[in-house]
């Protein structure tokens, strides 16, 4: 899968996530102290934004429902059979790039 460029590194600061678009894929990019991790853009509950969530550690919390997924592995904190989409991330030349 190609690798599309979504970001700069210093537009997703430690400890926050961001909103970006893929082509057609609205994605969340979470920085976890310098590690970025990429999942679909929109909670599986009610479609709530992702990338205006609030990032704890490795869990990002929808803003809209409070429903809580590890960036890591997109699985929802309370159950485990609820998995977002995730995407493969590399960073190259200070750019973000997501495999889609």
């Amino acid at each position: 899968m190609p690798f599309v460029t979504v970001a700069r590194v210093e537009e997703v600061p430690p400890g926050t996530v961001a909103h970006v678009r893929a082509g057609e894929e609205e994605i969340a990019v979470a920085n976890v102290e310098n590690e970025f991790y990429a999942t679909q853009g929109h909670c599986l509950h009610l479609q709530g934004p992702l990338g205006e969530g609030e990032l704890d550690g490795t869990f990002l919390r929808c803003p809209w429902h409070g429903w809580t997924y590890d960036v890591r592995t997109g699985l929802n904190d309370f159950d485990h059979a609820i998995e977002l989409r995730t995407y493969e991330v590399r960073v190259e030349d200070g750019k973000i790039q997501v495999s889609v």
